[in-house]
């Protein structure tokens, strides 16, 4: 049951904080595309932010099962920190090459920032679920 919690709260996540702050960055003139891509995907042609939420989902699942173990500061931080580097590295060293896009410092720096915000959204969102260690909303 918790691998379906951290799936709902990864995918969750993304939509709101991963997608909250990627529209923050562009409404700051930072981010050179607006959040929520409704654009097809290949090669089912999702749209864009659902496939983002999607893979959010199965990135929780995995990272559920390393922050579960911990507590107190060390729980939050890694969620930011492994929330900043799995992902990051996974789409910056195989799906960007595999697209063909262009990776330079700036986005670099941007997935680390959205995708570290990312695990601490997922974090939040399985406190309020009851996540393993976490008490259920009342």
């Amino acid at each position: 049951m918790n691998h379906v919690r951290a799936f709902i709260a990864g995918f969750l996540a993304t939509l709101i904080f991963h997608q909250g702050l990627f529209g923050l960055l562009y409404l700051a003139g930072v981010a050179p595309a607006p959040p929520f891509n409704l654009s097809p995907t290949a090669p089912l042609g999702v749209p864009v932010v659902l496939s983002l939420a999607f893979w959010g989902g199965v990135w929780a699942v995995a990272l559920w099962a390393v922050l579960s173990r911990f507590r107190g500061a060390a729980h939050w931080a890694l969620a930011i920190g492994l929330g900043a580097i799995g992902p990051s590295a996974v789409a910056l060293l195989l799906v960007f090459p595999l697209k063909g896009l262009a990776v330079n410092a700036t986005i670099v720096v941007g997935a680390l920032l959205l995708n570290g915000f990312w695990g601490l959204g997922l974090a939040l969102i399985m406190r309020v679920l009851g996540g393993p260690g976490q008490r259920a909303p009342a």
